[in-house]
């Protein structure tokens, strides 16, 4: 079992190939990045599924180092698909790229057996932070169904791993809108309260294009008791019918004005390029000035639209 300590250390990581020496050194819980000085600001990505997409994804997070990312996350792919891919990427990330790395894990297709042995691998490996969700159902399944010795909610998730004993720090998902299967703004605030009261330690929120949304929603939960800190999730839209679909799926509403723009654009990549940078560069600008804890980055695996906006607002 891998017992962090003090300092880095050379060694082999066992998720690398055994060339491979890796970077072993303690790392940093989130919820004591976010009480330091100033916004914390961290990217979100997913496991590629080719030798091609894995070499453009490290390339891509080797040169996101430089931004020095409080840290990144990955995810683990609807349906809980490539849940091992998670393990290594986040494992790969943190010892060989050097950057702090949180683990995506959901309810979705495994026992609490199952669960037991990936979280017991990722606290082998030495990974820290932990995003307990409930997960999205595959594509060929329309509704989310509770897997046999399985859970069915995310507060179910985080109490398990709390009961356990496990020391990871706990994020969980916030919903500015509701989500995507409770649209009842007060039923889903629940849900999440559920979720801080079984362990949870910080939130991040699921993207959303108009800045009064989440401050609604920060509100709203203050007054249901939750005080964590509520980190922003901003996607810049780089295309405008990938983001039509990636709203739909996450029940996000593209504000009217911003529809016109990238209606008016049309099939001009670079203009959708440029309306999008600039309206997640005006969020970022407006969150961060109203009291947000740091801006979390989906990437969807791409870095010059993020390399852009974190330029602009680091200077």
């Amino acid at each position: 079992m891998y017992v962090p300590t003090r300092g880095e250390s050379s060694r082999a990581c066992r998720v690398c190939a055994p060339i491979v020496v890796c970077f072993i050194f303690v790392g940093v819980k989130i919820p004591d990045l976010l009480n330091g000085k100033g916004p914390i600001f961290s990217f979100e990505f997913f496991p590629p599924k080719t030798p091609q997409g894995e070499q453009s994804l490290f390339e891509t997070i080797a040169r996101l180092r430089e931004l020095s990312p409080a840290f990144v996350s990955v995810t683990c792919g609807a349906g809980g698909a490539i849940r091992d891919q998670t393990v290594a990427w986040v494992t790969r990330i943190k010892h060989e790229i050097g950057i702090e790395a949180m683990a995506h894990l959901t309810c979705v297709g495994s026992t609490a057996d199952q669960l037991a042995a990936e979280l017991d691998q990722l606290h082998a490996n030495g990974i820290e932070n932990v995003l307990a969700l409930r997960g999205d159902p595959p594509r060929d399944q329309p509704n989310f169904q509770r897997p046999a010795g399985g859970f069915g909610f995310a507060a179910e998730l985080v109490a398990f791993i709390r009961a356990r004993g496990y020391p990871f720090a706990l994020g969980g998902a916030g919903y500015p809108e509701g989500h995507l299967d409770c649209r009842d703004l007060d039923r889903d605030l629940a849900y999440l309260k559920a979720k801080v009261d079984a362990g949870l330690e910080f939130i991040i929120t699921q993207l959303f294009f108009d800045s009064a949304d989440y401050f609604a929603f920060v509100n709203r939960a203050r007054a249901a008791g939750i005080h964590l800190a509520i980190i922003p999730g901003i996607m810049p839209i780089t295309n405008r019918r990938q983001i039509e679909r990636m709203a739909i799926m996450c029940g996000a509403r593209i504000p009217e004005g911003l529809r016109a723009q990238l209606a008016a654009a049309g099939d001009d990549d670079a203009a959708t390029r440029t309306i999008g940078i600039e309206h997640a560069l005006a969020q970022c600008r407006d969150l961060l000035a109203h009291g947000a804890p740091g801006i979390h980055f989906y990437t969807l695996n791409q870095s010059p639209a993020t390399r852009s906006i974190l330029a602009e607002l680091r200077r």
